[in-house]
């Protein structure tokens, strides 16, 4: 139920009606407004300077042209030209009624399309840090808010498994298997060697010359080199499997499709772009030259895509993995959640791409970058020592902190009911808390506001949820034994219904834009009014059997809405806190 979309289209056939040209349609568009309507057509000066007439009186003719429909209970004019709607009652009680009795809340299903959402895709060899919890978790609600509309969704995890670090490794080790095995280190460890061995490949050019060998060697199935990087894969992905489970993000090693995979179709692609004139051999390296990006010197911007030794970039491995995405997996909309830094390299390999005829026409490439995390000093969130947080650490202080503010709240609680809480209550307050703030900007953390019962946080609407389900559970009542029809008397109760009928219109927004914050801030809006909805009036002791179930009515929908908007964030609900 998309009650903006629904209003829209009876504002659109009334000024179809009047005459209006169809590609004025799009000039008009409503807005929420509550303080002089629930809603409002903007737009119409636009038109009526366009079509040299004057505002106030094509907005008169437009009421007259929308008095012909029901949803409405008044109409009005603000100067110079925009009108204010209050909407029936009786037409937003049935809507509602509509809603309870649909198990999908009536948001359709759309025309299913195969949709390719790349995220969180953490490199191998290191723990999982602070930086890669936006990709993680924003893309994670993506995937869900498409499957929920009905999408083909793929997941992919697209590990950075095949870089340099690979070869500084090897190198470390000079490729002896044996003197790695006999070491068996563990991804901690496995993470300090990467740190020495860089610091040695910056600084002594025979082992940068070894590493670049080593990484060569790997590219071409060497058998100790192939061995060393399989056990670094593998118990970098055990590390991060454990992660994902913790923070409820749906991805599974089956969604893993690494820079390795793509390897075999490079050399023939590198062909390919040389036989089409679109990469060029120059000192015997091969660059693709973009006319449409321009370097420091203003000349057209060179993309390396193999090296002088034979070896493979970045780049090279992004287009073929572009490539495969379009080509074999007949991709129709290819999302990738990157931070911002990444903004250039996937101009470049969309450019290519393009040329190259690897895009078809039906196919869409976002990138929908996201800012970082700060300190309050507004540098990024480290260590005291300068080092970034590692995710696991950051996931356990904040189930720790969690676990003091209910011990304190709950004292009474056993330690069996605190530690579920606390692991619930302490995920779902890092993830909002990053969901919750504009997808491209940076953000400031902060774990007092984080873990607040109070404000735009998760415990707050979690609260709300578990006060709803507790009216209900006092009420001994099923949805369906509940009689009668929503009656909205109160001023909070439409407020609350139109609120709960904006519920599709956020999913569409999300699906379109890939912003979570908008489904974050309306839950929150949604569990606001709530609150005050129930601090003011009686639920299930109101005096009249009629606006007991009315109420009660409202708040399943209520709690109903809650529970899937959180379930779409990947956050769980509880029916005790």
């Amino acid at each position: 139920m998309n009650i903006k979309q629904r209003i829209s289209e009876k504002i659109q056939k009334s000024i179809l009606n009047l005459g209006i040209p169809t590609k004025y349609l799009n000039k008009i568009y409503l807005t929420s407004h509550a303080k002089i309507g629930h809603y409002q057509i903007n737009g119409i000066v636009n038109i009526s300077q366009k079509l040299k007439i004057n505002a106030l009186k094509l907005s008169e003719k437009i009421i007259k042209e929308l008095k012909k429909e029901n949803f409405y209970n008044k109409m009005n004019i603000s100067s110079p030209g925009f009108i204010n709607i209050f909407l029936k009652q009786e037409w937003l009680s049935n809507k509602l009624e509509e809603l309870i009795t649909c198990s999908r809340l009536k948001i359709s299903k759309q025309e299913p399309k195969k949709i390719i959402i790349d995220y969180s895709s953490p490199n191998m060899a290191k723990e999982m840090h602070v930086g890669h919890l936006r990709s993680t978790i924003i893309g994670d609600v993506m995937a869900r808010t498409m499957e929920f509309l009905n999408h083909n969704v793929m997941r992919v995890n697209h590990i950075g498994d095949w870089g340099s670090q690979f070869g500084m490794i090897i190198a470390y080790f000079k490729k002896d298997y044996k003197n790695y095995k006999s070491i068996n280190p563990s991804l901690k460890k496995i993470e300090t060697i990467y740190q020495k061995s860089k610091k040695m490949y910056e600084n002594y050019q025979l082992f940068k010359d070894l590493s670049k060998k080593c990484l060569v060697d790997l590219q071409n199935n060497d058998k100790n080199c192939i061995s060393i990087w399989k056990d670094i894969i593998h118990k970098t992905i055990k590390n991060n499997e454990q992660i994902y489970q913790t923070l409820n993000v749906t991805l599974k090693n089956k969604h893993i499709l690494g820079e390795s995979f793509y390897i075999r179709f490079i050399p023939n692609m590198i062909e390919e772009l040389k036989s089409k004139n679109i990469a060029t051999q120059h000192q015997g390296k091969i660059i693709i030259y973009l006319n449409e990006i321009k370097n420091k010197k203003g000349k057209p911007m060179g993309v390396t895509i193999q090296k002088k030794d034979t070896r493979f970039l970045y780049s090279t491995i992004d287009l073929a993995c572009l490539k495969y995405r379009v080509k074999e997996l007949k991709a129709d909309r290819i999302i990738y959640y990157t931070d911002t830094r990444q903004k250039q390299h996937l101009q470049q390999i969309k450019i290519i791409s393009e040329k190259a005829g690897y895009i078809s026409k039906k196919c869409t490439l976002e990138h929908h970058a996201f800012g970082m995390i700060l300190s309050k000093d507004k540098r990024p969130f480290k260590t005291r020592d300068g080092k970034l947080i590692k995710l696991k650490k950051l996931i356990e202080k904040s189930i720790n902190k969690a676990k003091t503010i209910i011990k304190i709240k709950n004292p009474h609680f056993n330690n069996k009911k605190i530690l579920k809480l606390s692991k619930i209550i302490g995920i779902s307050a890092i993830k909002y808390s990053d969901l919750s703030r504009k997808r491209e900007t940076n953000y400031i953390f902060d774990w007092k506001n984080m873990l607040s019962f109070d404000g735009n946080t998760a415990p707050y609407i979690q609260y709300t949820y578990t006060r709803i389900y507790s009216i209900i559970k006092k009420s001994k009542l099923k949805t369906e034994q509940i009689k009668g029809k929503i009656v909205l008397n109160k001023e909070i109760e439409i407020k609350l219904s139109i609120k709960l009928l904006q519920f599709e219109e956020i999913i569409l927004e999300i699906s379109k834009k890939g912003n979570p914050h908008i489904l974050c801030t309306y839950l929150f809006k949604l569990a606001s009014i709530f609150c005050k909805f129930y601090e003011k009036y009686p639920i299930i002791f109101a005096k009249k059997i009629s606006i007991r179930n009315s109420r009660l009515k409202l708040s399943i929908l209520t709690s109903r809405i809650i529970k899937k908007g959180l379930n779409i964030l990947g956050i769980q609900t509880l029916k005790y806190m």
